[in-house]
């Protein structure tokens, strides 16, 4: 049966496939005559996938459709994932997939990049796609290729901006002069003191806190790589919890949240706040999310390993933790004067 969406132009046809199960799928066409051509040949398809078990065809729409669906509740990245789909869907919306190439994909690198799209941006939209590919070639025995592989753009550099002790001793001094926004002050340092994200920290609850160990623990569905982690206070982390201690006692006693205002309501947002103290303080360029930059930063600067970093701040990999190798040079000139001690045993003259 054809039928018209709200939000879509084209016609969409419902029907039982060949599993036995009743399907919804966009005919990517706006012409009543060959959307009911188009419902004929799947009517048709699924006849001979039920006589003689011929492989049904699939479109874009069936897959994304179908894989957000079965992922929402499974990944962090769910409502980005929608967002990514929007996209992809205007440029592929009614395609089968079994036709699908790798030019239809360098097309919409193309297409996506005339828009002003970034290049991390179409990766993460590709990577979905290819992920939605191999989730259906997995679980559900799709048999349809994957044109998205190895199409992926090679991304700049990632931006590292990080302060100095001093432009951050002036970022808070800066936040203290906010009246409306107390806690900012005491967020910016444990920010930069733990490295923990944003989302960590406004999220954090009292019963995650431990001031006898000095330590705040992170369970899986509270990070982003959804592993668990402990994040051990230094003297100034455990300050500023303190401090938002003291708040609590005074104003919301009973509030379950670490970061709250005076009625014991969880911190949504600081993006006006800080943008606000940054302009103060004169520090331009510069985001939250740069304080987590800043802490791997200054750790790194004192001589904490790499290993010890990717720990501290949760990465999934030690190559996420790499583009902060640079600030420690001294390990650099330890391993280069190796080489004169060699040069002294192994000089041949000419």
């Amino acid at each position: 049966m054809l039928h018209k969406r709200t939000d879509s132009q084209f016609w969409w046809v419902s029907f039982t496939d060949a599993g036995g199960k009743r399907t919804r799928r966009s005919t990517g066409t706006s012409d009543k005559k060959e959307a009911q051509a188009i419902a004929a040949k799947w009517r048709l398809e699924t006849f001979q996938a039920n006589q003689w078990g011929k492989q049904p065809s699939r479109t874009f729409d069936e897959l994304i459709l179908a894989y957000l669906k079965a992922t929402e509740h499974e990944k962090r990245s769910a409502e980005r994932d929608k967002y990514s789909a929007k996209h992809l869907y205007q440029f592929f919306t009614g395609h089968q997939l079994e036709m699908l190439k790798g030019s239809d994909i360098r097309a919409y690198i193309v297409a996506r990049k005339s828009e002003g799209a970034a290049q991390g941006t179409i990766n993460r939209e590709l990577g979905l796609f290819s992920s939605a590919i191999n989730y259906a070639r997995n679980e559900w025995d799709w048999n349809i290729p994957n044109p998205v592989m190895g199409k992926r753009l090679r991304e700049p550099e990632g931006r590292i901006r990080w302060l100095t002790k001093e432009q951050a001793a002036q970022l808070i001094k800066a936040a203290e002069t906010d009246s409306r926004a107390t806690h900012l002050p005491d967020l910016i340092r444990l920010a930069v003191n733990t490295g923990m994200r944003k989302g960590e920290m406004l999220g954090l609850e009292w019963a995650r806190v431990d001031l006898g160990t000095n330590l705040v623990r992170l369970d899986s569905e509270h990070t982003k790589a959804t592993k668990r982690r402990g994040v051990p206070l230094n003297d100034e982390a455990r300050s500023a919890i303190l401090s938002r201690a003291s708040f609590r006692a005074q104003y919301c006693p009973d509030s379950p949240w670490v970061f709250s205002n005076r009625k014991g309501e969880r911190i949504g947002s600081v993006k006006t706040s800080f943008a606000s103290a940054c302009e103060i303080a004169q520090i331009k360029d510069f985001t939250f999310h740069d304080l987590r930059h800043t802490c791997a930063a200054w750790l790194v600067s004192a001589g904490a390993s790499l290993i010890e970093v990717r720990d501290l701040l949760g990465h999934s990999t030690i190559k996420m933790t790499e583009c902060y190798s640079h600030l420690a040079p001294d390990n650099v000139r330890v391993a280069v004067s190796r080489l004169d001690e060699r040069s002294r045993f192994g000089h041949v003259a000419a």
